[in-house]
């Protein structure tokens, strides 16, 4: 473990550093007066320079907003570095070798090594920038531009070209005079029988930066139909480049994500480029991989994220593998202090493609229509469930509940629970005691969310519904009267019956053996033992007795015409009871639709809503 640096190795750096040197790299400074220099302050918005440098006094100060100290403390700020990082940095940037109290720091070697990679990518960089404008890139170009990219997006993100070829880098940075074991250590070259070669051949490319603006990286796209390579290819792991500890585009986004409290969270190189020209300035891409703990670590360091009120907002495809990711972030999600969300684009278009297809501003309101991520979480794990079913929408409950038990603001829980009964169609408390118990279940069992359960064959229960529940003593009555009496039953009647469905298993059954006994009929039912005969044949034995039951209980009636009143009444009980249930169906599914994007579904439900309703007050006109 390294050491403290000594004090008297720190005053040094600090004396050998032109401070102005160091804050041209970020600030254009003018002449303010002799040993004077002034600019815009990098720390806050302003439009009247107040932001001043006095290299002999080795200090800055902004009278805007206070800001002030040395160059390491600039450095920090800007970059936002440790301390020992920056002294480190700028001691390797002067040649000078720190001492260290106790430990010590990295070897002499270790950093000569580091800067002699560091400048193999810079020229390295300034090879495929400059090779992108000779006449073999046209396909590199045209790629370009295709995607709404012109020359200065290019330069300002230093993307450049590989040229076709086995060693046209690799000449040249030998040209430079680097050696061979240097070069097989910066990851851009492979090597065969006959010794090195490029990487990166026909290929568009991006240079990949650390926080503080060094080249560490590239990142490659292929522009030909014979290279047989991937779509992307990237530097592998070296000493510099980490891939999950990299994110593309942070060295330009770190300022504004540190001034606007937000970092927005894409997927590819072109979506950062495109985000950043269309205003989104804090955008930033991870390198081909997922989105993880490393990156968690930058991130909170640009968000201040120790006290809430940053965002972190994530882009997604709308495809399965965009759902997958942000699923993945979710599981990130209590890392962060900062309130966590996902925009995704309805019709499938990644930033780059929305831009190209309906302009910057289009980007923009891409960002602000982000949505809490709990809640995607939540909408995404809804549809892998069959809602349309009871079955179906209480196995969505308790795949859902872990999700809400997991939101960190406590407030919030009771109102998505309660949202999340809506979208199923489910007792709020029915859904609030899911939550509750997921939320006391061990964190291992609560890692959700989890994939789908698959469906179960649906096989009728032996065990009987409790007769003093409502629900259950009006399906039963029902069927009493379809057994005993089905030749009362009008052909409206047996229409609506077919179409119900029964909450209990038991009666469930029993009404598909019904229809079942009436369809081989050729639906002309008879009365009696012939009837009762019928079903049986298509019910399970150990629902034999229980057919039995329903066939002999003495139905409240003396005389036909109470017994054709009561079998009109108990029927339509049941069938008011299906049409709740539909039009619960109707609202819950009315509540997950976007009533914008949806537009059409949202309104064949109002529509199917309102029939339903109609046949309600129907039925209590018969």
């Amino acid at each position: 473990m390294a050491g403290l640096i000594r004090r008297e190795d720190i005053d040094e750096v600090r004396s050998r550093t032109d401070i102005k040197e160091i804050v041209d790299g970020y600030v254009t400074l003018k002449s303010a007066g002799i040993g004077s220099w002034k600019g815009l302050c990098p720390f806050h918005d302003e439009r009247t320079p107040s932001f001043h440098v006095r290299p002999q006094m080795g200090t800055y100060h902004c009278f805007g907003c206070d800001e002030s100290g040395d160059v390491i403390s600039f450095l920090m700020n800007i970059d936002h570095t440790t301390f020992s990082e920056t002294v480190e940095k700028l001691a390797a940037r002067i040649g000078y070798e720190l001492r260290y109290e106790q430990g010590s720091g990295p070897k002499k070697e270790e950093v000569g090594r580091r800067q002699r990679l560091l400048d193999a990518h810079k020229v390295a960089a300034e090879f495929f920038q400059r090779s992108l404008y000779t006449r073999q890139a046209g396909p590199a170009q045209r790629f370009l531009g295709e995607r709404g990219f012109d020359g200065e997006a290019a330069r300002r993100y230093g993307v450049g070209y590989a040229p076709k070829g086995w060693d046209h880098l690799l000449k040249h940075l030998r040209g430079h005079g680097f050696t061979d074991q240097e070069l097989k250590l910066t990851g851009m070259f492979s090597e065969g029988n006959r010794g090195l070669y490029d990487r990166f051949r026909g290929r568009l490319v991006w240079p990949i930066r650390a926080v503080a603006g060094e080249v560490i990286g590239f990142g490659a796209r292929k522009l030909y139909d014979d290279d047989q390579g991937p779509k992307y290819l990237n530097t592998p792991e070296t000493a510099l480049y980490k891939k999950s500890q990299v994110l593309y585009g942070i060295d330009l986004a770190k300022r504004e994500i540190a001034r606007q409290r937000r970092v927005v969270v894409v997927e590819g190189y072109t979506d950062v480029m495109a985000c950043h020209l269309a205003g989104v300035t804090t955008a930033v891409a991870t390198c081909g991989t997922a989105f993880g703990p490393e990156h968690i670590k930058i991130v909170r360091r640009f968000l201040s994220d120790d006290g809430g009120g940053g965002e972190v907002v994530f882009t997604f495809d709308g495809d399965a593998a965009g759902q997958k990711a942000a699923l993945r972030a979710f599981e990130e999600d209590q890392k962060f202090v900062a309130q966590t969300y996902v925009a995704v684009e309805p019709h499938g278009m990644d930033p780059c493609d929305l831009r190209l297809a309906r302009g910057d501003a289009a980007v923009a309101d891409l960002v602000d229509s982000r949505r809490p991520l709990f809640e995607f979480a939540i909408r995404a794990t809804l549809k892998n469930y069959d809602l349309a079913t009871i079955e179906g929408r209480i196995r969505a409950m308790r795949a859902c509940a872990p999700i809400v038990s997991r939101i960190r603001d406590r407030s919030l829980r009771p109102a998505y629970a309660r949202q999340l009964a809506g979208w199923l169609g489910l007792e709020p408390s029915e859904v609030q005691r899911a939550v509750d118990a997921a939320g006391r279940a061990p964190r291992e069992d609560r890692a959700a969310p989890r994939p789908a359960e698959p469906e179960a064959p649906a096989t009728p229960a032996v065990q009987l519904p409790d007769p003093r529940e409502p629900v259950a003593r009006m399906e039963r009555e029902a069927l009493e009267t379809v057994i005993q009496c089905p030749g009362l039953l009008q052909d409206r009647h047996w229409e609506e019956f077919s179409l119900s469905v029964f909450r209990y298993p038991v009666h469930g059954a029993v009404h598909d053996a019904v229809l079942a006994a009436r369809a081989g009929l050729g639906g002309t039912v008879p009365s009696g033992q012939v009837w009762v005969d019928a079903v049986r044949g298509r019910l399970p034995d150990p629902l034999h007795g229980y057919l039995a039951e329903l066939a002999v209980t003495p139905l409240p009636a003396t005389t036909e015409q109470q017994l054709e009143r009561y079998t009109s009444d108990i029927l339509n009980r049941l069938f008011e009871l299906q049409i709740n249930r539909r039009k619960s169906d109707r609202l819950a599914e009315l509540q997950r639709t976007d009533p914008t994007s949806q537009r059409e579904r949202y309104q064949e439900l109002q529509r199917e809503l309102l029939e339903l309703e109609m046949q309600r007050r129907g039925l209590r006109q018969d």
